[in-house]
């Protein structure tokens, strides 16, 4: 197994029979869905509640048996991946386009795992572009009201092809390379506190957990 393979065997140990379980989006989250498609053919009993299209996807091929938040008003446990892992397990997330269903899913969750390999651990936030989803409706406007809070220019994410990127609720991302966020708190209320803007990247006092792994190992990371 490689790291992204661990750390998302490693989180399917926390899942229980009985449970409704968050399904993570990106490349590591797709290696615990894998395994709790496994989990599931051996006879285990979960509902889960996928995070995009892609995991949908994947978990219908799996056997995953899904619900929507109709059935359930909440999840006992929500797994998902990051883009970066910073102190406080304050993260950033939405490399995959996701990030809004995954914030709904993880703020749903009475536990929220993040799973990782090692590569994603820092010091400090910033280097991964931070990804800030808005309407498209005068997003242009948004996104200079984007600039003066982060004090970078945004830049409108593309799809393959060039066409501008559209995220599963039909909104545009705009990626924001910050870097060194010192203060994740103060800037996440501030971008979402824009108008038109829908959600930020910035994940900060929702993880309980990270699963970290590198090709020696696994690290368990408690919230403080």
């Amino acid at each position: 197994m490689n790291a992204k393979q661990l750390a998302g065997a490693k989180a399917v140990e926390f899942i229980e029979d009985g449970m409704a379980v968050g399904l993570g989006t990106g490349s590591t989250a797709f290696w615990m869905v894998e395994r709790l498609g496994e989990r599931v053919k051996e006879g285990l009993e979960v509902r889960g509640i996928p995070t995009s299209r892609r995991t949908e996807e994947q978990a219908r091929r799996l056997g995953i048996p899904l619900v929507t938040f109709a059935d359930v008003q909440e999840l006992d446990l929500a797994i998902d991946g990051a883009d970066e892992i910073g102190p406080r397990l304050a993260l950033v997330k939405g490399g995959g386009g996701a990030l809004l269903r995954e914030k709904l899913v993880a703020a749903s969750a009475r536990r929220f795992i993040v799973v990782a390999d090692a590569t994603k651990k820092v010091e400090v936030l910033g280097q991964f572009p931070l990804p800030v989803e808005v309407v498209p409706f005068a997003w242009e406007v948004t996104a200079r009201r984007v600039a003066a809070a982060t004090g970078v220019e945004p830049v409108l994410r593309r799809a393959e092809g060039g066409d501008t990127y559209v995220t599963d609720n039909g909104n545009y991302i705009l990626d924001c390379r910050c870097g060194e966020i010192r203060d994740p708190a103060k800037l996440e209320r501030d971008l979402n506190l824009i108008v038109g803007v829908v959600e930020c990247g910035l994940f900060v006092g929702m993880a309980d957990l990270a699963i970290v792994a590198a090709d020696e190992g696994v690290e368990i990371i408690e919230s403080a």
